[in-house]
């Protein structure tokens, strides 16, 4: 099947996920955990000052997206974060349906997770890199996880598809979108949900999901056993992400931004 699947369809379902990863990496990198931009900028809600800068000065100092640390990261150590702190969040998720074992390869629900995962650890590595146009993220994804080489011109997408692929954006982001409007941030069951519809939405190409880079052999093996096959799938995503994130150096040593990386600036899911 995989020879009957081409660039231009690759496109089609690429694009969508592509812009509905920017709500879902803003809710990750943007959004301070501990309201400290918030807190800075409106009326404090600890009377006492001395007790509140203290809290803000080492709330500002943890190394997370919002704070001052953050800030004065550069790109290599804001990769590393990514691929570290992010990257066992998307493993776990990808990893869990190994506790059943072998039963579990019968299911694409790893596949389905680990593969938006790891896109989405794409789309957070190029919005570090200065890469923020929809075109250039799908070509780093395909060429990273499926082993294409997507011409420039093709990534831009059709304009006679662009209602379709509005209208599945909003489907992807439908949720998260509506909860921070609701509640100024999303929850980890929103982002998992929602990163669990980007997967599917990747379904569309499943011979292409087999090609992205995966754990090594023994990984695999000790997958199949019930009960230690979480553990042996989660550390088999984990090399895998590695392993993504050496590939999207190269392409990004191949593909330069066209302006300096400011660490921010991410795909918004508004037409590109």
């Amino acid at each position: 099947m995989a020879e009957h699947i081409t660039d231009a369809y690759v496109v089609s379902v690429l694009r969508p996920y592509v812009r509905a990863t920017g709500p879902l990496v803003d809710a990750l990198r943007e959004k301070d955990p501990f309201s400290v931009l918030a807190r800075e900028a409106e009326d404090p809600v600890i009377d006492e000052p001395r007790v509140r800068d203290r809290l803000l000065h080492g709330l500002n100092a943890m190394k997370l997206p919002g704070t001052a640390a953050w800030t004065d990261m550069d790109t290599e150590a804001r990769t590393k974060w990514w691929t570290g702190r992010v990257g066992r969040f998307t493993s776990l998720l990808a990893a869990v349906p190994g506790i059943a074992g072998a039963v579990s390869d019968l299911l694409p629900v790893q596949d389905t997770i680990g593969a938006a995962g790891q896109g989405l650890l794409l789309c957070a590595l190029a919005g570090e890199r200065g890469h923020t146009d929809v075109a250039t993220r799908v070509r780093l994804i395909a060429w990273v996880l499926f082993e294409r080489d997507i011409p420039a011109e093709l990534a831009e997408g059709r304009n006679a598809d662009r209602d379709a692929e509005d209208a599945e954006t909003e489907r992807l982001t439908e949720e998260l979108d509506g909860e921070r409007s609701a509640r100024g941030k999303a929850s980890l069951k929103t982002v998992a949900r929602t990163l669990w519809h980007l997967g599917r939405s990747l379904q569309e190409i499943p011979d292409e999901l087999e090609k992205r880079p995966s754990g090594r052999f023994y990984h695999k093996a000790f997958g199949l056993l019930p009960g230690i096959g979480m553990a042996a799938d989660y550390l088999g995503e984990r090399s895998g992400l590695k392993r993504v994130a050496k590939r999207a150096d190269k392409w990004f040593a191949a593909h330069p931004a066209p302006a300096p990386a400011a660490g921010r600036g991410d795909v918004p899911p508004g037409r590109d």
